[in-house]
């Protein structure tokens, strides 16, 4: 019985995906939820299974395809027993290579294919690094280098070679090698790039700043790291959790701040749905934590070590990334003094985090060393005003100094 591989129903903000890798090929048997294959859309890769045992029949949708939702990928022939008679006959030898050759370029990206065209290298025998097995140029270029000492190969019988056919092919010096590499955009970082752009032009963004003393929270963070490991089965205490905690008493006593504008009305949330910006090699994401506001402490933490987990593993689904109030985002983490976040529109603010430095400040007439970051808040002028935007920065500022003030509310 042959069953339809379909792609996911994908929800009204996503228009259409692409075929990003198949794990599997035409003959080959699956096992039930076996990774099939993987579609990229604009803000996740998603994952399509084997509905039951079988051998993968026709394959529709090719990789670099694009798809809409329902649409059809593959044909599966159900039964364990389809997948125990699937043919494995061997190939001759020359067929073979053939198969395997062609299997190999099609893994080539339009870059990588140039080289090796250029080059007349054997695929086959190049390993590539890329998604789903996929040959980039950078595998070319790795390739070649660790042949380069390598005498070429002996040429078969024939007429010996000239002088002009010689002139014809020189010799690869990749020593001096100029390279550039021109790769397309996926749609992920197109999507990434689009939304910043809109952000750029369609809202009235401002930025603000101010520092914070983090002495008190690394005091509290050094003397409970280790209980409240143990406490919350082997949660971590962090930085973000406090920030988060904070922005949300903020929220609160600020609301535009947690609003948004929906054409010539303002939305006034009456919840903290908190992002957080996640770094993955895709792109940056931001995971949405709901109801932050009545999230313990290590509830936060715990949300942020699973988003940023399952980003990395590109496990986030559509749900975890849509909605948001607010967002916040920690460059500190990659050695950023300072820095403007962008909206992540439509919220009309985004809290940045950067690197904790120890300065020289003045304490009652004295000067001092302390652990300081400089904390910016990045806002739509279009609905916060300069007086609310430095109030809410002032608030989270007090908040942190005083971490008791968190789980007081006051």
């Amino acid at each position: 019985m042959a069953i339809e591989i379909k792609a996911p129903v994908f929800p009204e903000s996503i228009a259409d995906g692409e075929v990003a890798a198949w794990h599997k090929t035409e003959g080959e048997a699956v096992a039930r939820d076996e990774l099939i294959v993987e579609i990229e859309t604009d803000k996740v890769v998603l994952e399509v299974v084997a509905p039951a045992d079988g051998v993968i029949g026709r394959i529709h949708a090719q990789v670099g395809e694009t798809i809409e939702s329902q649409q059809l990928l593959a044909t599966l022939e159900e039964g364990q027993a389809a997948a125990q008679s699937a043919p494995k006959k061997a190939a001759p030898p020359e067929e073979k290579q053939q198969t395997e050759a062609a299997s190999a370029t099609d893994l080539l990206g339009p870059a990588a294919r140039q080289l090796v065209e250029k080059h007349k290298l054997d695929v086959s025998a190049i390993t590539g690094t890329g998604k789903g097995g996929r040959i980039l140029k950078e595998d070319i270029v790795k390739f070649m280098k660790a042949h380069e000492s390598e005498p070429p190969p002996a040429a078969a019988a024939g007429p010996a070679a000239t002088a002009s056919d010689t002139e014809a092919e020189p010799t690869v010096r990749l020593s001096s090698e100029r390279i550039e590499r021109r790769v397309p955009m996926t749609r992920m970082r197109a999507k990434i790039a689009e939304r910043l752009l809109n952000a750029s032009q369609e809202t009235a963004m401002l930025s603000t700043f101010n520092e914070v003393n983090m002495a008190p929270v690394m005091a509290l963070r050094s003397k409970y790291k280790e209980q409240f490991e143990k406490t919350h089965n082997g949660t971590r205490l962090g930085f973000m959790g406090f920030f988060v905690k904070a922005a949300c008493e903020a929220l609160k006593r600020f609301p535009a701040v947690n609003a948004s504008i929906d054409g010539n009305d303002i939305v006034y949330h009456g919840y903290q749905d908190i992002g957080v910006a996640v770094s993955t090699k895709g792109g940056l994401v931001v995971p949405v934590m709901r109801d932050a506001d009545f999230m313990s402490l290590a509830d936060v933490e715990a949300a942020i070590a699973d988003m940023g987990k399952r980003a990395k593993d590109n496990k986030l689904t559509i749900d975890d990334m849509t909605g948001g109030t607010f967002t916040v985002t920690n460059g500190g983490v990659f050695g950023s003094l300072l820095s403007t976040p962008i909206l992540n529109p439509p919220q009309t603010g985004i809290l940045g985090m950067h690197k904790i430095q120890d300065r020289p400040m003045a304490v009652n007439g004295e000067v001092v060393i302390l652990p300081m970051m400089y904390l910016a808040l990045t806002y739509d002028h279009r609905l916060i005003d300069g007086k609310t935007a430095v109030q809410f920065l002032v608030a989270v500022k007090d908040l942190i100094e005083d971490p008791a003030r968190i789980l007081l509310q006051l």
